[in-house]
């Protein structure tokens, strides 16, 4: 989707709008039946997110006269009016901050259905006259991936806070022998052409060394056996910061085990871990999920190897998957930390958000792959996401290398 056309830009458009109306739709569902959307860190307003995708493109697309520029459009240019007098003051990231959104008097479901579907129209109008090459729908490969990422937040949303989706956990699967990846001298990035987000630009030569690196992320039998050997007590396991970080979770709520997980370890080495708001027992064959930065680095520890690279990564994912290097069940934790390449510029757009690579510099740590709640569009080697590293409610897992 990174150099798609007019013609599949305008499906994919109309599949993501759907995507995040059928989501709004569980949301609503579940604001009536009395679920509270407290006001923290790991929680957003559905109604926010939706009417935010819907401002984006209108934004960047239907009220930038500037669009056809691509990239090079100046993120101060000219704007005219929303078709929603308030779509500013209620969307507009920049004038709403995230602790301010439960104090802007949002407007109701009904209402922000009717800016997704108008704004949307306004889109697809524009895209059937726009330029067919790379700046000409620079803006609309943007909306697309923004919304696709927003629906992967919803979802998450979802699952932090138990509301009922109907989307099945991957099944587990069949444990391989670690793989060995000759050394090279390896191209990390985004070549020019199409799209790329600005945190993946540019390509750039990385040597790497010869390294033996999971076929598969961490499963929950492997972490079992971590916890079962006092994991979660261990301080020469955790980096300083990391320990510190358990200690307050354990203060807060008994943690020791992963987000959401009921019970761990045991008789059996049962794990029990609440899944949409409901208990779901993990064969010992799936993906360890929701784990911070913190956990996985422990984890590796323990077990005598490390996390790979992130530059190991990417070039397994490429080089080693006719050799059975799996990835997609859930995102992966890196050993890296979030740092420009060489040519990095901001993206304008990703401003005030989740996505602002630049404030994060030397304190993220880099996630690669994807997850099952990631649609299908964005599952990219490529994609290179970033979270501190406490956050622990995405469908994070990890896999390890030897030293």
């Amino acid at each position: 989707m990174r150099a798609a056309g007019r013609e599949l830009l305008s499906l994919a458009l109309m599949d993501a709008r759907n995507h995040t109306l059928r989501l709004l739709a569980v949301f609503e569902q579940a604001a009536a039946q009395g679920q509270q959307f407290p006001c923290r860190e790991d929680v957003e307003l559905p109604l926010w997110v939706a009417g935010h995708v819907a401002w984006q493109s209108e934004y960047w697309i239907g009220r930038n006269p500037q669009h056809g520029r691509g990239a090079a459009c100046p993120a101060d240019g000219l704007r005219l009016a929303s078709i929603e007098p308030r779509a500013d003051d209620w969307f507009n990231p920049a004038l709403a901050p995230h602790d301010a959104r439960w104090q802007l008097g949002l407007p109701g479901y009904e209402e922000v259905r009717a800016y997704m579907l108008a704004t949307l129209e306004g889109t697809l109008e524009l895209l059937d006259k726009a330029a067919e090459d790379d700046p000409g729908l620079y803006f609309f490969r943007v909306a697309l991936l923004h919304e696709d990422l927003r629906c992967e937040q919803l979802v998450t949303l979802a699952q932090t806070l138990g509301v009922a989706l109907p989307l099945a956990l991957p099944v587990g699967m069949q444990a391989r022998e670690p793989l060995q990846v000759p050394a090279a001298d390896w191209s990390l990035g985004a070549a020019p052409g199409g799209f790329a987000l600005d945190v993946e630009k540019w390509a750039h030569e990385v040597p790497v060394p010869e390294f033996e690196i999971d076929a598969q992320p961490v499963h929950w039998g492997q972490f079992v056996e971590f916890v079962g050997d006092g994991g979660y007590d261990r301080v020469e396991l955790w980096h300083p910061d990391g320990w510190q970080w358990l200690m307050e979770q354990a203060a807060r709520e008994g943690r020791r085990g992963p987000r959401h997980v009921e019970q761990i370890g045991g008789a059996g080495g049962a794990v029990l871990q609440s899944v949409f708001g409901r208990p779901a027992r993990m064969a010992a064959s799936q993906c360890v999920m929701h784990v911070s930065w913190w956990e996985a680095d422990a984890y590796a520890r323990w077990s005598g190897r490390r996390l790979p690279t992130e530059v190991e990564w990417d070039m397994a994912a490429q080089v080693a998957a006719r050799r059975g290097f799996r990835w997609g069940e859930v995102r992966e934790w890196t050993a890296g930390t979030l740092r420009p390449w060489p040519g990095f510029e901001p993206d304008a757009w990703t401003a005030h958000t989740e996505l602002e690579a630049q404030p994060l510099f030397g304190q993220a740590r880099v996630q690669r792959g994807a997850s099952f709640a990631t649609p299908p569009r964005l599952r990219d080697s490529r994609l290179r996401r970033f979270a501190l590293p406490h956050r622990d409610d995405a469908f994070v897992g990890f896999r390890t290398c030897s030293f």
